[in-house]
């Protein structure tokens, strides 16, 4: 019934969505220091001003809620539907080559910046959706709500907040994601493992060890100091690790140290199949290497053993595991520091709707205690909402509607705003087969995915809504 009021009416509207992609884009928003008014730093409040801004001028009801997340409606009637996005990023990270990550370029029928995909280009489109139903002038007898957050990669304190205070929508979806409909999303499990030693005099030994930039990222960069071996004694063994690996390393001397820089690829830890992790191939070099026997390399050829390179689903750690809706379990060694007295790391794991406490964490803590490490951990539960609710239905239907491809519910690795929230699910708007390059380096979305989000969203606020 209203397709072709949609249709026509964003036939014009691309040059004013990239425009405000790009306004958001341009503000690096990666999670600093706190501060009244703006509990994640600076930069996700500047994201957040700046976004309400363009929906005031879109004509919506906005309110920032604290710092915390901002809010725009349509009207003030009582929320038939939540969108959940969020206006913070993750680090940029290097290799960057088409544009900086937060000088947004526009080439090919892409946008390309930190933020473009993951969040701010599909915020973007959820406003501009409602822009259109409201200048589009349908009645509604109930309102939608777009909630902007502040704090989604680091731990959703953001979405926490505000729903201690405000009730939950009958509907939710999150443009956070892939289309068709992410309705489970996988547990996780992310524990802290540790061990503490004296400081070893014997050469050769390790000094340093420093891998790792967040929880949820595959680390593309790690590096060491090593003290005994020269660059020429290490770099034919760091040659054979790279040709096992596809980690690559740079070996140079300073200082009586000689520095290793290992080099991979990022990925999202959801997905760590899709990158080259180089906090294990360090790790398989250094156990490689001659290094003095002590407390310090039995840790890392316990490491090597629990989390050898390239095992993505936890088989040597023994809590590998899969099942028919929400796959394979996975895991990322995404963090590490190894200093001359003690060693802290983490890894990041997604686990099916068959994981539980007892053949996962309980599996896992077993493993590293048996080899003199300290592991604590709390294991959160996955999130799922039945393919056959009304809600999921309506977004199945429209996605078919605007797209012509079969809509199906999937799942996900990653922890989206809905994982907390009754019947929510993840919707959009990244496309099957398209990669946006998340967390990665020269991020970047396709603006006519979020034209053709846009239109599915109005519709189905329309379905909601009225």
């Amino acid at each position: 019934m209203y397709k072709q009021q949609i249709d026509a009416y964003f036939a014009d509207q691309e040059q004013l969505l990239i425009d405000a992609v790009c306004r958001l884009v341009s503000i690096d928003s990666v999670e600093g220091e706190g501060r009244p008014g703006a509990p994640f730093g600076p930069g996700p409040a500047a994201a957040l001003s700046e976004a309400l801004k363009l929906a005031e001028e879109w004509g919506l009801i906005t309110e920032n809620h604290e710092g915390y997340v901002g809010t725009a409606d349509l009207n003030d009637r009582e929320d038939a539907l939540h969108i959940l996005g969020h206006l913070d990023v993750v680090a940029p990270g290097e290799g960057w080559t088409v544009t900086a990550p937060y000088a947004p370029k526009v080439m090919d029928g892409l946008i390309y910046g930190r933020g473009t995909d993951d969040d701010k280009g599909p915020v973007v489109a959820s406003l501009l959706a409602m822009k259109a139903v409201k200048d589009l002038g349908i009645p509604l007898k109930r309102n939608c709500r777009c909630i902007m957050g502040t704090n989604e990669e680091s731990g959703s304190g953001d979405i926490a907040w505000y729903f201690a205070r405000h009730p939950f929508a009958p509907a939710t979806f999150s443009p956070d994601s892939g289309f068709p409909v992410i309705n489970t999303e996988k547990g996780m499990l992310r524990p802290t493992f540790s061990a503490r030693w004296p400081l070893q005099e014997t050469l050769p030994r390790l000094r340093r060890l420093d891998g790792g930039i967040r929880m949820n990222i595959l680390p593309a960069d790690a590096s060491a100091d090593v003290e005994g071996l020269s660059a020429h004694e290490i770099r034919p063994i760091a040659d054979g690790v790279t040709a096992r690996t596809g980690v690559r390393f740079t070996v140079t001397e300073e200082d009586g140290l000689t520095h290793i820089a290992a080099k991979g690829e990022a990925s999202h830890a959801a997905w760590p199949e899709g990158g080259v992790n180089a906090n294990t191939g360090l790790i398989t070099l250094l156990c490689a290497l001659p290094l003095a026997d002590g407390p310090c390399r039995n840790t890392l050829h316990a490491l090597n053993d629990l989390m050898p390179h390239g095992d993505c689903y936890g088989k040597a750690m023994g809590i590998a595991q899969e099942d028919e809706v929400s796959g394979k379990l996975t895991l990322t060694f995404s963090l590490l520091q190894i200093s001359d007295t003690g060693m802290e790391g983490h890894f990041d794991s997604r686990g099916p709707l068959c994981a539980t406490e007892e053949n996962c964490l309980q599996v896992a803590k077993a493993a590293f205690e048996a080899r003199g490490l300290a592991f604590e951990a709390v294991q959160l539960p996955p999130h799922h909402t039945p393919a056959d609710s009304a809600f999921v239905k309506t977004l199945l239907k429209r996605y078919e509607q605007y797209t012509g491809l079969v809509g199906e519910c999937q799942y996900t690795g990653g922890g989206t705003y809905v994982h907390d929230i009754p019947g929510g699910v993840a919707f959009g708007c990244a496309f099957p087969g398209f990669d946006t390059h998340i967390h990665g380096a020269d991020e970047r979305v396709r603006i006519s995915d979020l034209m053709v989000s846009a239109r599915m969203f109005a519709h189905i606020i329309i379905d909601m809504c009225s």
